[in-house]
């Protein structure tokens, strides 16, 4: 049985999803006049051509996730940028995207990037000796680039289309591929905390694990500028979603 911290680390993946692809965009409808109209997002051709088969569904977890935005995640990051100083929340930013690297290994490999993955391992390897676990960040200094892959990004290499657009609990703007790209990487990274156990030890092994996990969860959020409806726009979902598609295919490019 997937344990309570497993489940905190799906939801922490999640919001990774949520980080890397939601718009900067969002505040409920203004009293000023809209520069646009919603059809301009909805309807026009251009804007529209991701597939969006449940909008309806989709349309109400997005209002669950501001919901809980608002009322859970933010004022959580709030007290800690308020009782951690900037020195150390750089520090604990740095150990998890050390952590990630994992994540980005892997997948260059399935991807046939040998480059990237040899890369990748030059920056665990050097972050987690010199870098202290990966609190601080040579391998930058020495040049080595971070990359940022995931197993999305491998069922892309592999020919999977992305399918329709999805909006997820907490996590927010997704397509069915990237969902289940995610579960395979939460998948094997809480195999991968199982067979280490870095906590067995500990005899307190369940509470470290939801600890560690509800820390990155709040370092996340506290490192994503995006906010729900900070917009004066009353048709901010499509404009996300639009974004959303917009940012997918800079990556491809890239």
């Amino acid at each position: 049985m997937i344990s309570n911290a497993a489940k905190l680390i799906t939801a922490t993946a999640f919001l990774i999803a949520l980080s890397g692809c939601a718009a900067r965009s969002a505040n409920l409808p203004g009293e000023e006049p809209p520069m646009h109209t919603v059809s301009e997002f909805r309807d026009d051709e251009n804007v529209s051509r991701t597939s969006d088969p449940w909008e309806g569904l989709n349309k109400g977890i997005y209002k669950f996730n501001y919901q809980a935005d608002r009322f859970v995640l933010l004022p959580l990051v709030t007290g800690y940028e308020t009782v951690v100083p900037g020195f150390a929340r750089t520090g604990v930013s740095n150990f998890f995207s050390n952590l990630r690297e994992i994540r980005t290994f892997y997948n260059c490999v399935l991807q046939a990037k040998g480059k990237k993955s040899m890369v990748t391992l030059g920056r665990f390897l050097t972050n987690s000796t010199i870098g202290i676990g990966g609190v601080f960040d040579p391998a930058t200094a020495l040049g080595m680039r971070r990359e940022v892959e995931d197993f999305d990004r491998t069922l892309e290499t592999w020919g999977v289309g992305n399918g329709p657009y999805l909006v997820l609990p907490i996590l927010g703007p997704n397509t069915a591929r990237s969902a289940g790209g995610f579960a395979v990487d939460a998948g094997v990274r809480w195999a991968t905390m199982s067979v280490v156990d870095p906590f067995g030890g500990t005899g307190a092994r369940t509470a470290i694990e939801e600890g560690v996990t509800g820390l990155e969860t709040v370092d996340l959020r506290h490192r994503e500028t995006f906010r729900y409806y900070d917009s004066d726009y009353p048709f901010e979902y499509y404009m996300v979603r639009y974004l959303f598609s917009q940012e997918r295919e800079l990556k491809i490019l890239r």
